[in-house]
């Protein structure tokens, strides 16, 4: 994601531990939302009459009361676990896709064609890596058990041991329920996400033309805004996921038949506003989440490439 057309692609390796590093710092800083989203979005508060949906801070302020601070940290196992081959194979995905979409003359990618390398990224690394990993992570996250209360033991212990449990008991399949509509979300995602931080990114170095690579606060900066477009576009998919991936399955039962029961259940009992539970966390972490990562990417991927470029060239420097 480099601005010069001069300069070498950037190496697999480098989409390893640079994409590594920044999900890592991402999950570390964000994972307390993410675990107040999923539980907002679980909750059936405001279903009786004249009551309202637990907020935000309520949600944070009744995990913390009732489950210690540290239940905020639910499922980071999981996600540190997935985290490395999931930014790996976003970034790496993204730049293959957007290089097989480069007009073969300029080498350039248009705004389609890097939205469709988006796209294709986000389906790529649903499949491959996040699907699973959010099963597992929801099912931690959703269990409302004391962490200081020895006495009250949850079913799963850990992220190994919830992978085990739900392979013994519901099946390897049970790892890729929801599949459809992870991959539908990470795809708007990241088609949104990558098409406009790099026209963000575009605009920046017009206004700035003396600046070879832009400082870390300004990658910070595009990554917010470009973070926060996914999540208002596909705000429902992922509510309806969160409960179909926390949910065991019913035999005889497809999973679009379980999607239309879950979709028709929130309308119903919770109306409209029920599919759009847990955006503010949701958005409150992926767009911070967005700028980590934009911005511990492009340094960590900028160092490694002038050292990569000082070793191999070490007598041709200006």
């Amino acid at each position: 994601m480099s601005r010069s057309s001069n300069k070498k692609p950037v190496g697999f390796a480098t989409h390893i531990t640079a994409g590594g590093i920044a999900g890592a710092c991402e999950a570390l800083v964000c994972q307390p939302l993410d675990t107040i989203k999923v539980r907002m979005q679980l909750s059936k508060s405001g279903r009786a009459p004249g009551t309202k949906p637990r907020g935000v801070f309520a949600t944070a302020s009744y995990i913390v009361r009732r489950e210690t601070p540290l239940a905020l940290y639910k499922g980071l196992g999981a996600v540190l676990s997935g985290i490395v081959p999931k930014m790996a194979i976003r970034f790496a995905s993204f730049e293959a896709y957007k290089g097989w979409l480069a007009d073969k003359t300029t080498g350039k990618t248009s705004v389609g064609g890097i939205f469709i390398a988006g796209l294709g990224a986000g389906t790529t690394e649903a499949v491959l890596v996040v699907n699973p990993m959010e099963v597992v992570k929801i099912r931690l996250q959703a269990q409302q058990h004391s962490l200081a209360d020895p006495l009250d033991t949850p079913r799963y212990r850990n992220a190994g041991h919830a992978v085990y449990t739900i392979i013994r008991e519901e099946g390897f399949a049970t790892l890729y329920r929801g599949v459809t509509l992870t991959a539908l979300r990470q795809a708007t995602n990241q088609g949104a996400n990558f098409t406009a931080y790099q026209e963000i990114k575009k605009l920046a170095h017009k206004f700035q033309p003396d600046l070879v690579e832009l400082p870390s606060y300004q990658h910070m900066f595009i990554g917010l805004i470009s973070g926060a477009m996914g999540p208002f576009s596909n705000a429902p998919i992922d509510t309806i996921k969160t409960r179909l991936q926390k949910a065991t399955a019913a035999p005889g039962v497809s999973a679009f038949q379980r999607i239309f029961a879950i979709a028709s259940d929130m309308w119903k009992q919770e109306g409209f506003r029920s599919f759009y539970k847990g955006i503010t966390p949701r958005v409150l972490r992926v767009a911070p989440g967005q700028a980590i990562v934009f911005a511990v990417y492009e340094r960590v991927s900028n160092l490694m490439e002038k050292i990569t470029t000082t070793r191999e060239d070490d007598g041709y420097s200006e």
